[in-house]
């Protein structure tokens, strides 16, 4: 549907407010060209609670259609299966009320999508006068999380069940409760273990845990993404800081067969040498000094899960062999122990350092590089995304501006262009703390930058390679790590995502030969 119609389906309720059409019909454009390509569910509200307009996102999640929504009251879309008693009792409330948002979550059984959990936020953002408001009504689907906090507490009770009946039937017999014993006491120890993980990491909010973007190296990382995701095979994220490592990690994981259990994280560059290898690997009571009671490392808390090691480049290169024995067979022993611990975890590192040049350093073992090496998946940084800086910055300030309880709504046209033409050395990290800061700055609807953002100057008199030598450059380094194993399990092909006849029509092209 364009403007013209979009005008002719709204006209009528839209002249309560004694808007004129020029301006509605601007009104309209920056709906649609600006909240249309957000996507949450986003819907227009009049003073009367009829619906205004809807972006493409509430078509398509809620099933109905422009026709069918645009005037009508928000209670009667979809014969009634919007009349909920607490959205009623907000929108009702929240046009005199002084406060200019609210939010809260509902569970409801809706007609055309079935039972959901939804997260709305209404803001009051436009008023002509005391009399005439506008709400725009923001919906978040957050039926999976709320569902895996009650699977947990379900989880819970049932492992705490089969601990209270294994107990009892361990009474039998000796060597037989023993046994029993052993494995209640190591499933109660990972499980109060990933509670308490869990419990940490709740109190996060990744927000952005959907990777946006649309340019090329993205939907490429996309693309890898969802070749490696469904298996178990080791994954190296590589990019400089900043870029959004994590976020590819957790992607991997939620899409993977693990996805049930929580994706556990070690950063290895925060923790102190002496203490990092009690975090992977757990301890026993009176290890050392200060280890007051036994602890799981987080080895023992992912096992049937996900670890993802961030910043593998930072870990010492004295627990190197222990981490490489723990990929090759699965085993380890705790700090202060003899006993082996066997363990089934499927591993994503990440780093930005250039883990090749640490192995010529001698500051990185090189056979532990080749393990973790089997199918890397390089994040780009924002240098190289101009075509993702709007998305970004339209979901960052939108994000930071409710967090914040502001309306910053406008991006006017030099600041999209300084934020475009900046190097941004800290990608998208930086990208974020600019814009929080232009959140804080701006004072109404339209962002204002705090931050003086030059364009780096382009040194022309650097010689630049031409794409055939960059791609030669790169197939001569992968056959190198593989040491020249062209096709099969851990190949250059496989890593290169290339069949076994186009890698070696490359090689014939780029007169590539085996030393």
């Amino acid at each position: 549907m364009d403007n013209k119609q979009s005008f002719k389906g709204i006209e009528q309720t839209v002249k309560a407010l004694g808007h004129d059409k020029q301006m509605l019909q601007a009104f309209v454009e920056i709906f649609d060209s600006i909240l249309g390509s957000v996507r949450e569910p986003l819907v227009l509200l009049d003073s009367d609670l009829k619906v205004v307009k809807a972006n493409q996102s509430f078509y398509r999640t809620f099933k109905v259609k422009p026709e069918g929504t645009e005037g009508m009251l928000i209670y009667d879309l979809g014969n009634r299966q919007w009349d909920i008693p607490k959205l009623r009792e907000l929108l009702e409330d929240i046009l005199p009320q002084n406060s200019a948002f609210n939010d809260f979550e509902v569970e409801h059984n809706f007609e055309s999508v079935g039972r959901k959990i939804m997260h709305l936020n209404a803001r009051r953002f436009y008023r002509k006068s005391r009399q005439t408001r506008m709400i725009l009504l923001s919906i978040e689907d957050v039926t999976e999380r709320e569902y895996s906090k009650r699977h947990l507490e379900e989880l819970v009770e049932k492992r705490t069940a089969e601990i209270s009946v294994a107990r009892k039937e361990a009474e039998n017999g000796r060597q037989i409760a023993e046994a029993a014993l052993i494995e209640i006491e190591k499933l109660k120890d990972q499980l109060e273990a990933e509670r308490a993980y869990l419990q940490e990491e709740i109190k996060l909010e990744y927000n952005h845990e959907n990777i946006i973007g649309q340019s090329d190296g993205i939907n490429y990382v996309l693309y890898k993404v969802e070749q490696i995701a469904r298996s178990d095979t080791i994954v190296l994220v590589l990019g400089e800081t900043g870029t959004g490592k994590e976020l590819v990690a957790r992607a991997i994981h939620h899409l993977g067969s693990r996805k049930e259990r929580a994706l556990v994280k070690v950063n290895c560059a925060t923790l102190p040498s002496n203490l990092i290898e009690s975090e992977l690997f757990g301890h026993e009571k009176g290890a050392f000094t200060g280890a007051h009671s036994r602890r799981l490392g987080r080895f023992e808390i992912a096992d049937g899960a996900t670890l993802f090691l961030d910043e593998i480049g930072e870990l010492p290169l004295e627990l190197q062999p222990k981490l490489l024995q723990v990929i090759e067979n699965g085993e380890f022993e705790r700090l202060g122990s003899s006993q082996t611990i066997n363990v089934d975890v499927r591993i994503i590192a990440a780093t930005n350092r250039n883990l090749e040049e640490e192995v010529r350093k001698g500051r990185f073992r090189e056979d532990l590089w080749y393990r973790l090496n089997v199918f890397p998946i390089t994040m780009p940084p924002l240098r190289d995304r101009i075509k993702d800086i709007p998305l970004l910055v339209d979901f960052y300030a939108k994000q930071i501006s409710r967090r914040m309880g502001k309306a910053v709504e406008l991006i006017p046209a030099s600041v999209m262009d300084a934020l475009q033409h900046y190097h941004w050395p800290g990608n998208v990290r930086e990208l974020e703390n600019v814009l929080e800061r232009a959140v804080i700055n701006s004072s109404g609807a339209k962002l204002r930058l705090m931050d003086e953002l030059r364009a780096q100057q382009k040194d022309l008199s650097t010689p630049q390679k031409t794409l055939e030598a960059v791609e030669r450059e790169h197939i001569v380094r992968i056959l190198d790590q593989t040491r020249w194993k062209v096709s099969g399990k851990n190949s250059a092909a496989e890593i290169l995502g290339l069949d076994r006849s186009t890698l070696r029509a490359r090689m014939r092209k780029f007169d590539i030969q085996k030393p």
